[in-house]
C-alpha cells in the first residue's frame, strides 16, 4: 500500500477529497467510508480507444473502498480493467448510471452489490447520502448523471462529464448551497471548456471550486492555468483549488 492508499483509507476524523487524476476522485467521510467516483486506474481507453494516458496512477486497481460511484459508461468513468478487482474484495458496493448495465453483465460483477440511479434518484451509502443529478453528456450517454454528495454537513457537486446548461442547473442548485464544486474544464467530448466552468461557478457560487478531467489524454485539451486566470478575472473573490494527481483536499471549515 503506498502513502496515498494508507492516508486515503484510514479514519481520521476528517472529510476529505482525494484526486485520483483525470476526473476521479475518493471522498472519505470523518468516520472513514470511502468512496471512489468515476476511477480511471488503468491503461483501458488506450487499448480500446487509442488514447495514450499521460498522467500518473496513484491508486492500484485492488484498494479497498466502501463504495465504487461511475456517472456513465465511458472507459475513463467505468474502468472495466479496474472495476473487477474494485469489487473483488466482496464487500464493495457499486453506484452506477444506468448506462452501465452492459460492462456489469459483460464483466460478471455481483449485480446483488450493484444499484443503478437515473437522474433524481437518492441513495444512502451509510454516512453519505448521494443524489444523482442531471448532466448533459450528449447523444453518446444520455444517460449519464452528475452527483451531489451530502457527507458530515457538507454538500459537494460532481458535475460530471456535461456541457454548459444553465437552463437545468436550478434544478440542480436546490440541493445546495454546495460547499465544493468539481466540474470539468477540457473543453471537448461534449464537456465544459474552461471559460463554460467559470460561468457553472458564478452560477452555484460554491464555497471552493475545484477543475478537473484534464491533462490525461492529449485529445482532451483543456488547461488549469487558463481557466484559473479566467476565475480571477470574472470571479476575483471566488475561492478555488487545484489538485494535483494523489493529492488530499481536507474539508475543515464546519469543525
Amino acid at each position: 500500500m503506498n502513502e496515498f492508499e494508507t492516508r486515503m483509507l484510514f479514519p481520521d476524523g476528517k472529510t476529505s477529497l482525494n484526486f485520483v487524476a483525470q476526473a476521479g476522485f475518493v471522498l472519505k467521510s470523518a468516520r472513514g467510508t470511502t468512496m471512489g467516483v468515476d476511477l480511471y486506474l488503468t491503461d483501458c481507453v488506450e487499448r480500446y480507444d487509442g488514447f495514450k494516458r499521460l498522467s500518473p496512477k496513484v491508486m492500484r486497481p485492488d484498494t479497498p473502498l466502501s463504495y465504487v460511484l461511475a456517472s456513465h459508461w465511458h472507459l475513463d468513468h467505468f474502468d472495466i480493467d479496474a472495476m473487477p478487482y474494485l469489487l473483488s474484495n466482496g464487500r464493495t458496493r457499486l453506484v452506477c448510471a444506468e448506462d452501465c448495465k452492459e460492462h456489469v453483465k459483460a464483466l460478471h460483477l455481483d449485480e446483488g452489490r450493484v444499484t443503478y440511479v437515473k437522474v433524481g434518484d437518492s441513495v444512502r451509502c451509510d454516512d453519505i447520502t448521494v443524489h444523482a443529478v442531471f448532466c448533459d453528456h450528449g447523444d453518446g450517454a444520455p444517460l449519464a448523471v452528475g452527483f451531489v454528495f451530502e457527507v458530515d454537513g457538507y454538500k459537494i457537486y460532481l458535475a460530471g462529464d456535461t456541457c454548459l446548461r444553465l437552463d437545468k442547473a436550478e434544478e440542480i442548485a436546490h440541493l445546495g448551497p454546495f460547499d465544493v464544486m468539481l466540474a470539468p474544464i477540457n473543453g471537448a467530448f461534449g464537456n465544459l471548456n474552461e471559460e463554460q466552468n467559470v460561468r457553472l461557478t458564478a452560477f452555484h457560487r460554491p464555497k471552493v471550486t475545484i477543475p478537473c478531467h484534464y491533462w490525461t489524454f492529449a485529445e482532451q485539451h483543456g488547461d488549469p492555468g487558463v481557466w484559473m486566470e479566467l476565475l480571477k478575472k470574472e470571479l476575483p473573490e471566488q475561492k478555488y483549488h487545484l489538485l494535483a494527481p494523489g493529492e488530499q483536499y481536507y474539508l475543515d471549515w464546519k469543525k
